[in-house]
């Protein structure tokens, strides 16, 4: 635990503690939330192939996954590093012209 610690200047073992939670919560509740977003859509394992449905479900997650990060970080009062951690991944998937030069200081 320390490395985690080290690495993402964590200062104390309860704020590992809530950050470890809240990518739990988050990874359940995207996963819960993309599927009756798909059938708003119209798209349910009944109505398409499973080829089509899967990565359908899997792609929807991700902007899910990406919004509910930050919200749950900002209701358990871990927004900076979320922010911080969000900005890392979304330049890591090739967005980072989303955010301005002058905000990110890396």
């Amino acid at each position: 635990m320390g490395n985690f610690k080290e690495r993402w200047h964590i200062k104390s073992n309860w704020q590992l503690f809530v950050i470890i939670i809240i990518f739990a919560i988050t990874g359940s509740s995207a996963a819960y939330l993309s599927k009756p977003i798909l059938a708003t859509f119209g798209i349910s394992k009944n109505t398409v192939s499973a080829w089509e449905y899967y990565p359908l479900y899997i792609i929807l997650i991700f902007p899910i996954y990406q919004v509910l990060l930050v919200s749950f970080g900002f209701i358990f009062g871990q927004f900076a590093f979320f922010w911080a951690f969000e900005k890392k991944i979304l330049k890591s998937c090739g967005l980072g012209f989303l955010f301005s030069k002058k905000e990110s200081p890396e």
